[in-house]
């Protein structure tokens, strides 16, 4: 990935910027005023409120809520309690968001009254997540779920590493994706500066968002954003073996002309409205939403121009937050959940299946399903963290944890790059991760894996190049942070067509 180039200008100790932050309240992750919360000075405590008391020596500024993702420490879920552990994550993640409006709405009080943090927020969400966490463990047969410290959240700094405990990757290694674009940064790989509000202040363009009676936006911050131009191309990707298979295949799905979208999540919250708590675009499948089944799927109408192609591809949409609110400012996973501005049809999206620079591929099964990237790895850290920001003309620098500001004539563009390695029998797993893998840094599969297509997305969008003026839709909690990207994929291809896929590919021709 793409390095920012170091700064010469220094962060300042910590005993100044504990100074800036009790001298002036400013506003934190973005839209959300930070607190200046009292931190446990004990050894071995968290960085940010709760499990511990406080020490009045020594402040933090706490912008968001950071809990530990059940969902990533799921090894099997039997399919006759499937829909009990749906539900039950689904309820976890609406517990996150009550808990985090709960701390945005009263964050005047506990800013004069750190300790609310724990009796207003922390404490009632562990005593929520505790009963959730307890049904999801009794369900699948994993009592030990119960005893992880899962239920225990904390709050924390937008600035502070995530807390780990209790996290799993789910084995999967981000694609080899470099963790930090910074050269010089804090935890959150934010480049070098000097004041409070440069390290935890709202963009210009949040500030816009908030006019008005609608909700307010929570995020992103000034250092989410970069001048493309400061960053370092990446390392040349290595040339393909003989045995690679070079061919792609093209699926011309349009760019969501047609507005469908929906907050829902077929794939990680499937019956569940609202589940992703943000709004996603869709191109090709017409019927997907929380409800749809493989079979709903399989009779539904596609965007897509070779109508074999029923597949559904989702991402969460890109909002200008300078122009005033969309139509859904008052709806779930719009100004509900703290998602708030213009929402952008892309100006081009193209979706691409590439073959391995080692081997041949063969076809997915239908009705897999992937996700790449981390809709929380704000708060779950890098492990699965996939985001891909570049602009055109400059797409030898891709940016895992940062917005790019662009040059005049050029856009911006989201790349997804999925996992193109499949464990030969399943089409999705328990934490919707370990059926499919990405491949090392020589291009080849896991043991156990075996080579498909790789789907590549693009995304190109003509937005302003100005620093918080654009952000993508997130979890309330997670601050709209770059890093949260992420994209969906169901494989609705009929076999005739996937059979042509994979011809293509391996063939060395260029198909759509």
């Amino acid at each position: 990935m793409g390095r920012i180039a170091r700064s010469p200008r220094k962060r300042p100790a910590l005993p100044r910027r504990m100074m800036l932050a009790a001298a002036a309240l400013v506003l934190g992750g973005g839209g959300l005023a930070a607190v200046n919360v009292y931190a446990s000075a004990s050894e071995g405590g968290p960085p940010g409120v709760g499990g511990s008391g406080h020490d009045m020596a020594q402040m933090r500024m706490v912008s968001t809520i950071d809990c530990p993702d059940v969902g990533n420490s799921l090894t099997t879920v039997p399919p006759t309690v499937k829909p009990v552990v749906d539900r039950g994550l689904a309820d976890l993640d609406t517990q996150i968001t009550d808990a985090y409006t709960k701390f945005a709405d009263n964050k005047d009080r506990i800013q004069r009254d750190p300790r609310l943090a724990d009796t207003m927020v922390l404490d009632p969400l562990k005593a929520r997540r505790t009963e959730s966490i307890g049904q999801i463990a009794d369900a699948t047969g994993q009592p030990g779920l119960k005893n992880r410290g899962l239920a225990a959240c904390t709050m924390r700094a937008a600035d502070d590493p995530p807390n780990a405990a209790g996290q799993d990757s789910g084995g999967q290694d981000g694609g080899g994706q470099d963790s930090s674009t910074a050269g010089d940064s804090g935890a959150d790989g934010s480049a070098a500066g000097d004041s409070a509000a440069g390290d935890s202040g709202t963009g210009q363009g949040v500030d816009a968002a908030r006019s008005g009676s609608g909700p307010l936006s929570s995020g992103p911050s000034r250092n989410d954003f970069v001048d493309i131009r400061t960053v370092r191309p990446d390392a040349a990707a290595p040339a393909p073996r003989r045995t690679a298979s070079t061919g792609s295949f093209t699926s011309d799905c349009g760019r969501n002309q047609n507005g469908k979208r929906n907050p829902d999540n077929v794939i990680v919250a499937p019956g569940v409205s609202n589940g992703a708590h943000h709004m996603h675009d869709y191109v090709g499948n017409q019927a997907t939403n929380a409800f749809s089944s493989d079979a709903d799927l399989a009779g539904g109408a596609t965007s897509c121009r070779n109508q074999g192609d029923k597949s559904t591809y989702y991402w969460p949409v890109v909002r200008v937050l300078n122009q005033g609110n969309d139509t859904d400012a008052r709806a779930d996973g719009g100004g509900k959940d703290r998602n708030v501005g213009k929402i952008q049809t892309p100006v081009q999206a193209t979706i691409k299946f590439v073959g391995s620079p080692v081997s041949k591929v063969t076809a997915m099964p239908r009705f897999l399903r992937i996700i790449t990237g981390d809709a929380k790895a704000f708060t779950n850290g890098n492990a699965n963290a996939n985001a891909s920001w570049s602009c055109t003309g400059f797409e030898n620098r891709q940016l895992k944890d940062k917005y790019p500001l662009c040059p005049q004539g050029s856009k911006v563009v989201r790349t997804f790059m999925f996992q193109s390695c499949w464990d030969g029998r399943n089409t999705d797993s328990a934490n919707h991760r370990t059926h499919v893998a990405f491949t090392d840094k020589r291009g080849a599969c896991p043991a156990g894996f075996t080579a498909i297509p790789q789907l590549v997305q693009r995304i190109v969008y003509d937005v302003p190049a100005k620093a918080g003026a654009f952000a993508v839709d997130s979890f309330p909690e997670q601050l709209h942070k770059p890093v949260t990207d992420h994209g969906d994929f169901i494989d609705v291809f009929s076999d005739q067509l996937m059979g042509k896929v994979v011809n293509c590919i391996n063939t060395g021709r260029s198909c759509a």
